[in-house]
Formats: structure tokens, C-alpha cells, sequence
């Protein structure tokens, strides 16, 4: 009992050391309100008004976000202590899938208590807590807006590639757009991306394609100039040349790309921060 529950601790206290610190205020380890399962050790880890119940019992660890007047019924995510890092393992998910989930939840009761403008400002809010970040890397950030509405940011890698950020009407994740060598991405990827036990690299497409798909097996080819990933409600967004007419059949790292990546939380995006400067 005292071992499962010593174990316990530091698996819920490893997990909010991952999770970022937003707005000066980090991640604390208390006790669980309420009993998920019998005879499993639980903490509820809380920031700002989120809270995320961490249950583990014979080597499961299931994390359960916390949604007023709503009994928790199943788990937002899942691992088990079979891989070399699975609190890692389970950061990553809840970064990549969990956090924007409750962010894109969150959104809806905006909208329906004070219109999609101040969804707008939400959004907003967390591109400006990923702007300071960026400049706190060497970033030159410069803002710009949309046609559309949106606000962004745009900045210049030390490569020089072409970045942008942008808040969008419609949505309070943040959207990531990229121009520049494929080689770029190649350190983003893998936080975005689930992960790829389980996936085999894919023998369609082209030279191209298969240069990614070959280095990221989650990414499959949508056609010969194309590379896309994600499914709904988790990060998704493609990658490709940046014009139709571009040859396919060669690929190295220094081939340049477009991409777009969507449903982003600002959470994800802080730990990422130092793959996009």
C-alpha cells in the first residue's frame, strides 16, 4: 500500500513538473475530491481553475479531466508502465489531446455566454503567452492580422524559414503555419505527432512522400506533392511542396515545404517553444 502510493505521488508530481507553467502559476499535487476507482491511488492535479484526476492501479494510469457537475465515466487518457519513459508518455498526451480538448470545451460556453468576439480574445490571450515565450527563445515576433478576423504572429527562424501563429474566429486552438526546408519540422514533429509504435511507413506516394512517411510512419500521403496527419480532436495538419507543379520524385532535407498544423493548444505549444526559433 505505501509503495503504490509513494509510486503514485511521483507519477502525478512528475506529470506537473511536464506540464507548463501559464501565467506565472504551476501545476500543484493535492488529494482527489472523489473516488474514480476502488482501491486505486489518485491525486487531482490543479491550475487556474483546471483540475486533471490522475488514477493508477496495477500499472494502468488513466487521467480523468475535471468537468463541472459531470461525474468522470471514462478516461480522457490512458497508458501503461510498460514503456521506457510512461509518464513522458503520458504528458504527451495530455498536452497534444486532453488540454486543447478542455480548451475547445471551454470555447463553447464562451460563445454561448458572450458571442465568438470574446472567443477571439481568449484566443488571443494564449497566442500572446506563446509570443512572449518565442521572444524569451531570440524570436523576433512581429503581429499581424487577418482578413478573416484573425490575429497572428509571424517570426523567422534561424534557418530561415517562415513561421506563423494565428487565433482564429472560429476557434480558440491556436494554428501553426510553416515555409521552409523540411528539415525544419523535423523537431516539431515528433511532439505533435502520436505515438509510432504500431504504424509501418507507407510504400505509396512518392520520393517525396516517402521521405516523411519513412521518418514518421503517423503520417500517411493524401497524393504525390502531400503528406498528412491527426484525426479529430487531436493535432493534425499537412505538409507539402509549395506548389503543384513541383517534382516529386526526388527528396532531401534541404526540400522546401509548406505545412499547416491545426488544434493546437497553447500548452503544447510552450513545450515546444524552443523547436520553432
Amino acid at each position: 500500500m505505501t509503495t503504490a502510493l509513494i509510486s503514485h505521488t511521483t507519477t502525478a508530481a512528475r506529470l506537473a513538473g511536464i506540464l507548463p507553467t501559464r501565467r506565472g502559476e504551476a501545476w500543484e499535487v493535492g488529494p482527489a475530491p472523489q473516488l474514480i476507482r476502488a482501491g486505486a491511488a489518485m491525486s487531482r492535479l490543479t491550475q487556474a481553475g483546471r483540475a486533471l484526476d490522475v488514477v493508477e492501479q496495477a500499472g494502468r494510469v488513466e487521467v480523468y479531466a475535471d468537468r463541472p457537475d459531470r461525474f468522470p465515466v471514462a478516461p480522457d487518457a490512458v497508458i501503461t508502465e510498460t514503456g521506457p519513459d510512461p509518464v513522458a508518455a503520458l504528458a504527451a498526451l495530455v498536452l497534444r489531446i486532453v488540454l486543447p480538448r478542455l480548451e475547445r470545451e471551454a470555447a463553447r460556453d464562451t460563445v454561448a455566454a458572450h458571442g465568438r468576439e470574446q472567443l477571439l480574445i481568449d484566443g488571443a490571450q494564449h497566442l500572446n503567452e506563446v509570443g512572449f515565450a518565442l521572444i524569451d527563445h531570440g524570436a523576433h515576433v512581429d503581429p499581424v492580422t487577418r482578413e478573416d478576423g484573425g490575429v497572428g504572429i509571424e517570426w523567422t527562424a534561424d534557418n530561415g524559414a517562415e513561421w506563423g501563429l494565428w487565433a482564429l474566429p472560429a476557434n480558440v486552438n491556436l494554428t501553426l503555419a510553416y515555409d521552409g526546408p523540411v528539415s525544419g519540422l523535423y523537431a516539431l514533429l515528433p511532439v505533435l505527432l502520436p505515438n509510432p509504435e504500431g504504424y509501418e511507413p507507407s510504400d505509396a506516394g512518392s520520393a517525396f512522400t516517402r521521405h516523411l512517411t519513412d521518418r514518421f510512419p503517423q503520417m500517411r500521403p493524401l497524393s504525390d506533392d502531400e503528406v498528412v496527419f491527426g484525426r479529430r480532436d487531436d493535432a493534425s495538419g499537412y505538409i507539402a511542396l509549395p506548389a503543384k507543379d513541383e517534382p516529386t520524385d526526388y527528396a532531401d532535407d534541404d526540400r522546401q515545404v509548406v505545412a499547416h498544423l491545426s488544434s493546437l493548444g497553447a500548452d503544447l505549444l510552450l513545450t515546444a517553444v524552443q523547436h520553432l526559433v
